[in-house]
């Protein structure tokens, strides 16, 4: 059975919240350091995956439900890789409406920052992250996605859309 997870982006106009991830004492010699992830993390032992989005978000930003507007589950992918356990994670996005701004913000995890929705390309980040992009920035889609993203060590070899 694949772990699961939770991937969280949050908007503010033309900008998406990003955390930069490092090494840290909690996570050394991370496979994720240098690159722009969502918030996000592993679901905990009866919790939700809406449940671990909120946790994480609020963990991770500081930032509340109250604080958010339209925030839902917006894809489902399936990360396969021959190096790791494979990986069921819960997208979720929504509009941040707060009025603190929690960038520059650091964390455990590493560096919350903001980027132009223009400019998520030429960000270091996950080759199926781009995939994941796509699918969330793309106008046309109203529903659920489902991408399965097969990895050969830190190489994407596939992205399928499922539905």
């Amino acid at each position: 059975m694949s772990k699961q997870t939770t991937l969280c982006y949050l908007t503010r106009g033309d900008d998406v919240l990003f955390i930069v991830k490092g090494d840290t004492p909690k996570n050394r010699a991370n496979m994720n350091a240098g690159k722009y992830l969502g918030v996000g993390g592993h679901m905990e032992e009866g919790e939700t995956p809406y449940e671990c989005a909120l946790r994480e978000i609020y963990e991770e930003t500081s930032i509340e439900p109250i604080e958010m507007q339209g925030f839902g589950l917006k894809g489902i992918c399936s990360f396969i890789n021959d190096m790791c356990d494979d990986e069921t994670m819960y997208v979720y996005m929504g509009e941040y409406i707060g009025d603190k701004n929690p960038c520059p913000g650091y964390c455990d995890e590493g560096v919350l920052t903001w980027v132009k929705k223009g400019n998520i390309k030429n960000v270091p980040t996950w080759e199926g992250d781009k995939a994941i992009f796509e699918e969330l920035l793309n106008p046309v889609n109203t529903g659920v996605f489902e991408l399965k993203l097969t990895y050969h060590g830190n190489d994407l070899i596939e992205a399928k859309k499922i539905f």
